[in-house]
């Protein structure tokens, strides 16, 4: 039991921290927040709640400059400011931008922030027990493995489910009438909207996909629908 008390301990710790980052997560979007109100939008929108046999898809503009989407963990959906901006200005079409909150919707729909809680505590503890394993091995920089290996695996989980929302925006978007042109267009576009310098990172160490091998993989999926 002693043995195993810091990583119950390292459990407690995570939870606790996810917990708090969802509430400050919440009063920021509260606080910086309202719904969006755009006649275009409001078509595709209702179109995809349509297809979901849904009454309406709220979307809310965050007031923050950065170019994003966000699914908060209550299921609300966000757009910034950034990328709307960007959409009034006409560098992104209101089909693309809709396929950011398909996207988005995907993120809700595949439960990934609860299965982001869940795996946040067991990285904590994988973290705790490998670095106790490790520094007793290699005492000094054993707690640095540690951090290096969760941080990849964390990494990948977090890529995963990108290229799922992805594939349950694709879907949806399709049974909407908007089709998946939009979402690749969008993807082509992004590494010049975010001003993204992605190529010196390597990819394993993202926590989102390249964009290429997303294209790839919508351009798969679209062949595969085709075919069927």
């Amino acid at each position: 039991m002693i043995r195993l008390t810091p990583i119950l301990l390292a459990l407690l710790y995570a939870l606790i921290m996810y917990r708090f980052s969802v509430w400050r997560t919440h009063r920021e979007l509260d606080a910086r927040s309202t719904e969006l109100a755009d006649p275009k939008l409001k078509k595709l929108t209702d179109r995809m709640a349509a297809a979901l046999n849904l009454s309406r898809i709220k979307v809310f503009i965050h007031e923050v400059d950065p170019v994003n989407g966000l699914a908060a963990p209550d299921g609300r959906i966000f757009i910034t400011r950034g990328f709307y901006r960007k959409y009034q200005n006409g560098e992104v079409t209101a089909e693309e931008l809709s396929s950011v909150i398909a996207h988005e919707l995907g993120h809700v729909a595949l439960g990934h922030a609860r299965k982001r809680m869940i795996d946040f505590s067991g990285q904590n503890a994988l973290r705790t027990a490998l670095g106790l394993f490790l520094s007793r091995l290699v005492p000094g920089i054993g707690i640095l493995i540690a951090n290096g290996i969760t941080s990849l695996l964390a990494a990948k989980l977090s890529r995963n489910d990108e290229y799922e929302a992805d594939e349950y925006a694709a879907a949806l978007l399709c049974k909407a009438g908007i089709g998946v042109g939009p979402q690749i267009s969008l993807f082509r576009k992004l590494d010049e909207l975010t001003r993204a310098r992605s190529g010196a990172v390597p990819a394993w160490l993202m926590s989102h996909p390249k964009t290429d091998q997303r294209v790839a993989a919508l351009e798969k999926l679209e062949a595969r629908w085709s075919e069927g």
